[in-house]
């Protein structure tokens, strides 16, 4: 039987939304690279910059009742979480073929009940993952309520100003002060709600290999509240 790793749990910006960060998630890391490797990897929509591959969310199995604690304990969710999909990703698109909203921070779905999951099979030179507060608005999070205020907005903006030159985010902008980052770390899982903005932190100059044991090689998995 494997010792369940520690969770150490922080606050995103003036809103306080919970992250979670457990390092030493997987007690096989290696296996789960090569898993990868042996897979043939697509792009899946139009919104991810690179490929990916479906993997089986029963990987998360290992450590399925720390994470149902979590979920409870820290999202509310008494009553357990529905698995939306799991893949492996890999960034590859060079920065400039990265479509205007590649280019902003982004969230995954207006709804308190939508969870992230995301689990680095990479390491620190990967970058990390950042998180963002809209200046104009002040919103860190993007509810059903604040949909059309936020969309509105953003769209104003970008027309007014035209669109981010083309690459990935890194730190402030005019649009969007960065509140919170997790940097990348083989084999740490974070988990977060999906309507918290954020984007992917990318090292400039970085060459976005698409060989799973070299790339930017993440799992991630959305869970949706039962």
């Amino acid at each position: 039987m494997t010792i369940a790793p520690s969770p150490t749990i922080g606050r995103i910006g003036h809103e306080r939304e919970p992250i979670i960060v457990i390092d030493g998630f997987s007690s096989n890391p290696a296996a789960l690279v090569e898993d990868a490797a042996s897979r043939g990897f697509s792009p899946l929509g139009p919104h991810y910059p690179g490929v990916r591959a479906p993997l089986a969310g029963k990987y998360l199995s290992e450590r399925m009742d720390l994470l149902q604690r979590l979920l409870a304990d820290v999202f509310g969710f008494r009553n357990g979480a529905n698995l939306l999909e799991c893949n492996f990703s890999l960034v590859t698109t060079q920065p400039g073929a990265l479509g205007v909203m590649q280019r902003l921070p982004h969230f995954d779905a207006a709804d308190p009940g939508r969870i992230a999951i995301l689990h680095y099979l990479c390491g620190p030179a990967e970058g990390g993952t950042a998180f963002y507060r809209h200046r104009s608005t002040g919103f860190e999070t993007v509810s059903p309520s604040r949909m059309e205020d936020y969309s509105g907005m953003l769209e104003a903006e970008l027309a007014q100003r035209g669109a981010p030159e083309a690459g990935y985010l890194r730190g402030d902008t005019s649009l969007f002060e960065q509140t919170y980052r997790v940097e990348a770390a083989f084999n740490r899982l974070v988990i977060y709600r999906g309507w918290t903005l954020h984007t992917g932190l990318i090292p400039e100059g970085h060459p976005l290999p698409d060989d799973p044991r070299a790339g930017r090689l993440t799992v991630n998995t959305f869970l949706q509240a039962q």
